[in-house]
C-alpha cells in the first residue's frame, strides 16, 4: 500500500462528514421552494376556502409562495391519492377532510389510499357545521315546518349534495333517519356546484357546509333552518341547531385538517404544525375564518391522528345505518 492511499481514505471520509452538516442545514432550511397545497374539490367550496387560508398563512409565515392546487373528484379521493403518492419532502400538502380522511373508507369499497397509513397528519385546522338551507320556494320556516312538508310529501322534494357519502350526503341521510321521512338524493360534484343549483331553484334544500353558504343566507337567497352541530354557529347566532329546532341528538360536523404524505421529515411537520397553529390562534385569523363560520383548532400532530381514527370509527357506523355505498 502507498503512503498516498491512507490520506486518500482520510480525504473521502472528511469529505463525507462535511456533507452531514450541509444536509442538516438544506432541512433546518425548508422550504426552499414553493408549497403546493391540494384541494380535493372544485374551487368555491368549504375546503376551498379554508385551503386557500391555510396557504396563505403558511406562505407568509414561511416567505415562499405557497399555491392552492384544486384536484377534485370521487368525493376526493383524486387530490388525496395524487398527495398519497407524492414525494414525502413537505412541498406537496393536502387539506384532509372529514369526508377524505373520515368516511370515504368505509363508503367505497375499493380506495386508492389509506387515510390513516398514507399520511403523516400535521394539524386539525378547523371545525365546521354543516347548515341545512332551503330554497326560498321551499314553504317551511322552521325545521318542525320542513318535517312536517316531508312527510306529506314523501319522495317529492330533494337534496342537493357535494357527492356520495360527504359528510353534506350524510348529513341528509342522517336527517331522513332521524325524522323517519324521505326525499331523493341529487348528488353532485362538490359544494359549489351544488349550492348554485339550490340558488337556481333546481334543487329544493342542502345540508351544506356553512362557509360556502353564509354568504346566499345573509343575502336572503337561502333560507336557514338548522346548524348541524352540537351548539350553534358564531356566525349564525340567531339560527338554532336542528337537535333544539325538532331533532333531538341530531349532530354531523364537518371538519378540514392539513396532511402530509407519510414519511415526510417529523421536523417538516413540525414546523409546519407550529407555524399553523400560531396562525390559527392570531385574532386576525381566527376572525376570518369564524366570520366564515369555521371554528379554529390548531392541534398537534398526535392529537389529529387520534381524532382522524375516531372519525373513522364514528363515521363507519353513520354509513352502515344509511345503506351508502360506492363501488
Amino acid at each position: 500500500m502507498t503512503a498516498s492511499a491512507p490520506r486518500r481514505r482520510f480525504t473521502l471520509a472528511a469529505a463525507g462528514a462535511a456533507l452531514l452538516p450541509a444536509v442538516a442545514g438544506a432541512q433546518e432550511a425548508w422550504p426552499a421552494k414553493p408549497i403546493r397545497v391540494v384541494v380535493p374539490f372544485p374551487p368555491g367550496g368549504a375546503t376551498d376556502i379554508i385551503g386557500r387560508v391555510v396557504a396563505a398563512e403558511l406562505g407568509k409565515a414561511f416567505g415562499v409562495s405557497a399555491v392552492v392546487e384544486n384536484r377534485a373528484g370521487a368525493g376526493g379521493n383524486i387530490g388525496s391519492e395524487l398527495v398519497a403518492r407524492s414525494a414525502p419532502d413537505g412541498f406537496t400538502l393536502l387539506i384532509g377532510t372529514v369526508g377524505t380522511h373520515g368516511i370515504n373508507t368505509s363508503l367505497y369499497s375499493k380506495l386508492s389510499f389509506d387515510p390513516v397509513k398514507d399520511f403523516a397528519p400535521v394539524t386539525l385546522v378547523a371545525t365546521v357545521p354543516n347548515v341545512l338551507v332551503v330554497h326560498p320556494s321551499v314553504p317551511a320556516n322552521n325545521v318542525r315546518e320542513l318535517v312536517a312538508l316531508l312527510k306529506s310529501r314523501p319522495g317529492r322534494l330533494n337534496y342537493a349534495s357535494s357527492g356520495n357519502g360527504t359528510s353534506i350526503h350524510l348529513s341528509g341521510e342522517l336527517f331522513k333517519s332521524m325524522t323517519r321521512t324521505f326525499m331523493t338524493h341529487i348528488p353532485d360534484r362538490g359544494s359549489s356546484p351544488a349550492v348554485a343549483d339550490l340558488l337556481a331553484g333546481q334543487v329544493d334544500l342542502m345540508f351544506d357546509n356553512l362557509p360556502s353558504s353564509l354568504q346566499y343566507i345573509k343575502a336572503g337567497r337561502l333560507r336557514a333552518l338548522g346548524v348541524t352541530s352540537a351548539k350553534r354557529a358564531v356566525a349564525l347566532p340567531d339560527v338554532p341547531t336542528i337537535a333544539e329546532a325538532g331533532v333531538p341528538g341530531y349532530e354531523a360536523s364537518s371538519w378540514f385538517g392539513l396532511v402530509a404524505p407519510a414519511g415526510t421529515p417529523a421536523a417538516i411537520v413540525q414546523k409546519l404544525q407550529q407555524s399553523l397553529s400560531r396562525s390559527l390562534a392570531a385574532p386576525d385569523v381566527r376572525e376570518k375564518l369564524q366570520g366564515q363560520g369555521a371554528d379554529p383548532v390548531g392541534n398537534t400532530p398526535e392529537a389529529f391522528a387520534q381524532y382522524i381514527q375516531d372519525e373513522i370509527a364514528k363515521w363507519a357506523k353513520v354509513v352502515r345505518a344509511s345503506g351508502a355505498k360506492v363501488d
